[in-house]
């Protein structure tokens, strides 16, 4: 018996469909209700603007009820019929069959039996029905049964927690046995990297949100992350960027630092630097790089200078890295990573140091960055303020009293404190310290005047009682420098004389033979 068609379905100004009113009436409330219990042949038509799905879902809802509730429910088509359900009102059963919206929440509630692949399917349909796949449960339920595989395969490989942030994914082994099997170890704990690559940004934080909440290994976490990020970048707009970076940097916040490599961080900071990420972003990237400040290195820091600066490298950043580094607990660190830190800080402070356009104010800050217990020497950082005065000699006096108060004096190596006696470029009211001068003083007082570096101009008031602090060390170690001079001296008049007997002797001993 033929079917009449009588009423015509506009599906999201996509495709009209001509579907019989009464047979797709009686397993949809919503059809229902608009069109009461009228069987007449008339004509009629239907607008939706925004069906779940579009004209594709649509067809499937139609043969759903042209084959008497009857329809193939799989991860494919499962949250456009759920939604469907949903926007159709299709709750209702007709003649014993079981109606799609008990389908659906069957299919459901069976999602912990899918097969891998079968929920990749399901979620690359979340994406696109998100606010859907939420209300369902099915994305919480995708998600719940990825993360549950996921942990039996990491607890399943070695790998996953023995290796470093910053290792290859194995360790090296004389055994080439041992070494290959700890490679397939790596590629076992990793084979999913490239399956969960191709989900969006919002779902692979919540992702890892579930994965950090069920105590998955952070280092494997972290790698997949840094491999997400290479991998969405690929074909991505500036603005997808934009949104996969605040994603990673926003997780990788949430695991433990030291799971994190640093070397990946600074590629990430490379990165971030040509676009446009929120500050809370950038700040929380910034936050840990300093609190790994002594895994970085010095081609690390070397970051040119924002656009439109004058000076060669970003010196702020590097003192925002710093701040972290401190606040992080850098203060309390043990002293082999606080002195690590510390020496790339002299190299990077030598590096900026000829900058002619480097204000003395951020060098100053360089300077003062870390607490002086932090070095046992500070030769390097002489040095380093010593071709700064030079490349900068247009500073005020005062600029140069400052970064001259920055200098630990008492831990200045015998050579340093000799070069500095003689060095006119440092701050001084009428000649530098000359040690060639103090080798023939004998008393205190003669050598300390030997000592002005500003004292003859200072005003000892009590926001310069630090510098007067340094003088009056200078002096203490110019007096014990004199005394080492001294007896040197005598040393070298005894052998010297002892040389002049010798030789004598040495001439006159013929005259005695003969």
């Amino acid at each position: 018996m033929a079917v009449c068609c009588d009423l015509e379905v506009d599906v999201n100004g996509e495709e009209t469909f001509l579907v019989h009113k009464k047979i797709v009436g009686s397993y949809s409330g919503r059809l229902s209700k608009l069109f009461g219990k009228s069987t007449n042949a008339k004509r009629n038509k239907v607008v939706f603007h925004d069906f779940p799905g579009g004209a594709e879902n649509f067809e499937l809802v139609s043969r759903f009820c042209y084959n008497e509730g009857k329809i193939d429910v799989n991860p494919s088509n499962i949250l456009f019929l759920y939604s469907a359900a949903q926007f159709m009102e299709m709750n209702t059963s007709v003649s014993g069959t079981c109606n799609l919206l008990e389908k659906t929440k069957k299919s459901i509630e069976e999602i912990s039996y899918w097969t891998w692949s079968d929920l990749l399917v399901a979620l690359k349909h979340c994406q696109d029905l998100q606010p859907i796949a939420t209300f369902s449960g099915v994305l919480e339920k995708c998600l719940d049964s990825l993360v549950g595989r996921l942990a039996i395969t990491s607890e399943a490989s070695p790998c996953a927690s023995t290796s470093s942030p910053d290792s290859s994914g194995f360790r090296l082994s004389c055994d080439s046995r041992s070494t290959e099997s700890l490679k397939n170890s790596f590629s076992r704990a990793t084979w999913w990297f490239e399956d969960l690559s191709v989900l969006s940004p919002d779902l692979i934080g919540m992702l890892i949100e579930l994965m950090v909440s069920r105590k998955y290994n952070h280092v494997m976490i972290s790698r997949f992350l840094f491999h997400y990020q290479k991998s969405k970048f690929c074909t991505a707009s500036s603005d997808e960027k934009c949104k996969v970076l605040e994603i990673v940097i926003d997780m990788l916040y949430t695991l433990d630092p030291i799971s994190i490599s640093c070397k990946n961080l600074f590629g990430i900071l490379r990165v971030v630097l040509s676009l446009k990420i929120g500050k809370s972003c950038r700040n929380k990237l910034e936050s840990m790089i300093g609190s790994q400040m002594d895994q970085a290195t010095l081609d690390n820091l070397l970051i040119p200078s924002p656009y439109g600066s004058t000076y060669l490298y970003d010196v702020n950043l590097v003192l925002r890295f710093l701040k972290a580094f401190r606040h992080g607990g850098g203060w309390q660190l043990s002293p082999m990573r606080m002195k690590k830190v510390a020496s790339l800080i002299d190299l990077y402070i030598a590096e900026v140091a000829p900058d002619p356009c480097l204000k003395s104010s951020k060098f100053l800050a360089l300077l003062v960055a870390l607490p002086d217990s932090a070095r046992d020497s500070w030769d390097e950082l002489y040095h380093a303020m010593d071709i700064y005065l030079e490349v900068h000699a247009g500073l005020s006096e005062e600029e140069k009293m400052k970064i001259c108060c920055a200098l630990n004096y008492e831990k200045l190596s015998t050579e340093a404190c000799m070069h500095l006696s003689q060095n006119a470029r440092f701050p001084s009211k009428n000649s530098p310290l000359n040690f060639n001068d103090i080798q023939g003083k004998a008393k205190k007082d003669e050598a300390t005047k030997q000592v002005v570096l500003y004292s003859g101009r200072l005003d000892i008031s009590a926001e310069n009682e630090k510098l007067r602090a340094h003088l009056q060390r200078m002096q203490w170690r110019v007096v014990e420098l004199e005394k080492v001079c001294k007896k040197m001296q005598t040393q070298m008049a005894k052998i010297m004389k002892s040389k002049v007997s010798s030789h004598s002797a040495a001439r006159s001993l013929p005259r005695l033979c003969s």
